[in-house]
């Protein structure tokens, strides 16, 4: 059964997944529910395919056996995880608690033993996503902020702001990055455009008007540093 819209947070096309297994029958289970999920898939039969697949597709999430010919599915997953952020969950009939420390320690995200139930396999993909990859999640709570990109509303403590859409995405790209200082050519590349041609006391004017819908009077909350940019603080 699909995971609820409203649970999953996220759209499912935008998560590239890699399934890795020996089992033909296994590969196309997975890649068939994983496809009518929403999800881009691709598969591969070996540790060898996998690696060579990972490095063209660079997949958010790989689901991995561990018995596999060539390379097995520890040593892909240390070869995955130095080559960039993918989360690993590691499949395989093997339950010894000794299997699952080697696979954790060896950087595995998660462990799911065979036979397994495909919907738990689908809320633990959504848990390696919400935790790993936030910046994909359709709703993000973040402090007193929850963005919610589906209907591109921005609420504080409860409360939804009216925003334009310029502030919408101004606003959340400061939340996103809060505790980091954004300078007014940061905000302005990923706001406005590398193309702008405006003022850059434009990024002054429209700060200014998010500090007064969130009752910012004092700029505690959206900081400036002089002569560096400006910076989120979260409580």
């Amino acid at each position: 059964m699909p995971l609820d819209k409203q649970t999953q947070l996220y759209d499912p096309s935008k998560i590239r997944i890699l399934v890795v297994d020996d089992e033909p029958s296994i590969v196309k289970f997975l890649e068939f529910g994983l496809r009518r999920e929403g999800y881009a898939v691709q598969t591969a039969a070996d540790g060898v395919e996998a690696i060579a697949k990972a490095r063209d597709a660079m997949p958010h999430v790989c689901i991995l056996d561990v018995m596999m010919p060539g390379p097995d599915g520890f040593e892909v997953c240390k070869m995955l995880k130095r080559m960039g952020h993918v989360a690993v969950i590691l499949l395989t009939a093997r339950d010894a608690i000794d299997d699952r420390v080697k696979g954790l320690m060896g950087g595995a995200d998660d462990y799911v033993v065979k036979p397994f139930s495909f919907e738990e396999l689908l809320a633990r993909i959504h848990a390696r996503v919400r935790s790993q990859f936030p910046q994909l999640l359709q709703q993000q709570e973040i402090g007193p902020f929850l963005i919610d990109d589906a209907r591109k509303e921005i609420a504080f403590h409860g409360n939804p702001l009216k925003l334009s859409s310029t502030e919408y995405e101004l606003l959340r790209y400061l939340v996103q990055n809060h505790g980091l200082v954004l300078s007014k050519a940061q905000i302005l590349d990923h706001v406005w455009g590398y193309d702008f041609n405006g003022q850059d006391n434009i990024v002054e004017v429209y700060i200014s008007a998010l500090r007064e819908k969130l009752g910012d009077r004092d700029r505690t909350l959206i900081r400036t540093l002089r002569g560096q940019g400006y910076r989120v603080d979260l409580p």
